[in-house]
């Protein structure tokens, strides 16, 4: 019985991935989101009070168009029905789950995000977790789209005025924090005094759009982003902050790293399309 089923589940992502792969098979517009232009230019990519990885760089960076909400659940079950796709972390058969620390979950998948007795009722509007960097390439591919850059995602997060969150430079506050969502002072563990313990719906947080009018570049969840950590080349930038981090990691420049087969249940992403 044993052998069947994995047969099975073989030919279910056999025909997931030729669905994928055979190119954009609806049109970005059919995700039903709404895309921000960001004009590109240059700016200083970093932090000279930040991590040694931090050190400030001009980067420059060409126009391209953002989502302005992270994935939520709803599009996410949405382009699995389509595609009858299979996460990483449904086919490892483990997810990683923050409590007081990372502990790897059998049960914790896009479903289930936290583990034992979590769903998704009432979450629709929430950013997916659980799904791995190559899930989420996959998921951008489909829509036509990819992940951003490193330098891409910055930029949007910050413009080119040099500000430490989107919002600006003011620090988060603990108590009824009206620009994210975030944990407490003293990382990491969730806080609900912004209204949320774990993930908040996607634009909740208006206040603390980024210059171009980008919504939950800070906190909520962690983003993947298309490129390698610096000095660890297997593993994958992420950014932003995650609901169960401190002020520290919302900032635009601060960068945390993951293999790219993994899922969490502090991260998630956004999708990005080229400009012409």
């Amino acid at each position: 019985m044993m052998e069947i089923m994995r047969g099975l589940m073989q030919i279910q992502l056999l025909l997931a991935g030729l669905l994928i792969l055979a190119g954009p098979v609806v049109a970005a517009e059919k995700l039903d989101t709404p895309m921000v232009p960001i004009p590109g230019g240059s700016f200083i990519m970093g932090d000279a009070n930040g991590h040694p990885n931090e050190t400030p760089k001009r980067v420059t960076v060409k126009p391209f168009a953002m989502m302005k909400f992270e994935v939520t659940n709803k599009q996410f079950a949405a382009f699995v029905k389509a595609t009858r796709y299979v996460t990483d972390v449904e086919r490892n058969g483990e997810g990683h789950v923050w409590t007081d620390k990372w502990r790897q979950v059998r049960t914790a998948t896009w479903k289930r995000p936290h583990g034992p007795g979590s769903t998704l009722a009432g979450k629709d509007d929430h950013p997916v977790l659980q799904t791995s960097k190559q899930d989420a390439e996959k998921f951008c591919r489909y829509y036509g789209m990819r992940l951003p850059s490193e330098a891409e995602w910055e930029f949007a997060a910050r413009g080119t005025d040099g500000r430490r969150f989107p919002w600006g430079n003011e620090r988060p506050k603990q108590s009824k924090f009206t620009k994210g969502n975030f944990g407490r002072m003293r990382c990491c563990a969730l806080d609900a005094s912004d209204g949320y313990a774990q993930t908040a719906p996607v634009g909740k947080f208006p206040e603390g759009a980024s210059p171009f009018g980008v919504m939950d570049m800070a906190g909520n969840v962690w983003e993947w982003t298309s490129s390698a950590f610096p000095g660890r080349p297997n593993d994958i930038s992420i950014r932003g902050g995650g609901w169960g981090n401190r002020a520290w990691c919302l900032r635009v420049s601060y960068r945390h790293w993951n293999p790219p087969y993994i899922g969490l249940d502090m991260v998630g992403f956004r999708c990005v399309r080229d400009v012409k």
